[in-house]
């Protein structure tokens, strides 16, 4: 029997990393996507420890070319693919709508939607068919709710939640169902990103502040428990979905 096989953006650090080190903990070959760094060569040894097919690809999702040499390997060590976490995202640039700078803010969405569309579609070959193929997308409660200094942020994210409803419309004939899961307040360097920004530049910022100081922040390897059986079980009927982990 063929191991199931997922694919993870954003896995050298935080929610992606530990998604994807529980992953391979459970039999399942990674393939670890990211941008090229120290953490994402340390990763692949740990998922080969558990996987041995398992392995880390460079991908910059703001980079078309990037994204479609990733692909590229993946297909050439994949015949199927049982999964996509579209987990990788840019808070940047953290500034009012007017004082944030263009290309900060054409990257923010490419990265966040626009590079999610491109790898999909570049795997759609290898994805439903016969079997199910379960795409999930990392939500966020912006996506809901507009936040000072955080636009190209909370519109990438309310658009991502849309192309999740669209794939999850689109891929039901062929066997390919779409969820979008909101992972709550977790402790990852983007948290820290956050907590760094000049005050001038976000309104909110004190409330971050709190978060991190009042111990509300949830670590990443619980998250990533919480997320599993969504991601590697959730059925067609729950296709096209928005969920919540604090409801779950």
């Amino acid at each position: 029997m063929t191991l199931p096989i997922y694919v993870i953006t954003g896995a050298s650090k935080g929610i992606g990393r530990s998604l994807a080190i529980q992953m391979s903990q459970q039999g399942y070959t990674v393939f670890a996507l990211a941008r090229p760094s120290a953490e994402l060569t340390e990763v692949e040894g740990v998922l080969k420890a558990s996987s041995k097919h398992s392995m880390s690809i460079e991908c910059d999702l703001g980079d078309l070319d990037s994204i479609a040499s990733a692909a590229k390997t993946i297909s050439a060590h994949a015949d199927f693919i049982s999964g996509l976490v579209h987990n990788a995202g840019a808070v940047a640039p953290v500034k009012p709508m007017q004082a944030a700078n263009a290309s900060d803010w054409s990257r923010s969405l490419h990265v966040n939607l626009i590079g999610v569309q491109a790898i999909t579609q570049h795997l759609t070959h290898l994805l439903g068919g016969a079997q199910q193929s379960r795409i999930t997308t990392i939500s966020s409660g912006a996506s809901l709710r507009p936040i000072g200094s955080w636009s190209a942020y909370c519109v990438s994210k309310a658009g991502l939640d849309m192309w999740a409803r669209c794939m999850a419309e689109e891929g039901r004939a062929n066997n390919i169902s779409c969820i979008s899961v909101a992972p709550g307040v977790v402790d990852t360097g983007m948290q820290h990103e956050i907590r760094s920004t000049p005050a001038e530049d976000f309104p909110s910022l004190q409330s971050f502040i709190d978060l991190h100081e009042q111990g509300h922040l949830v670590a990443s390897d619980t998250v990533a428990s919480q997320l599993m059986p969504l991601i590697t079980e959730h059925s067609m009927e729950q296709s096209g979905q928005r969920f919540d982990v604090r409801e779950l």
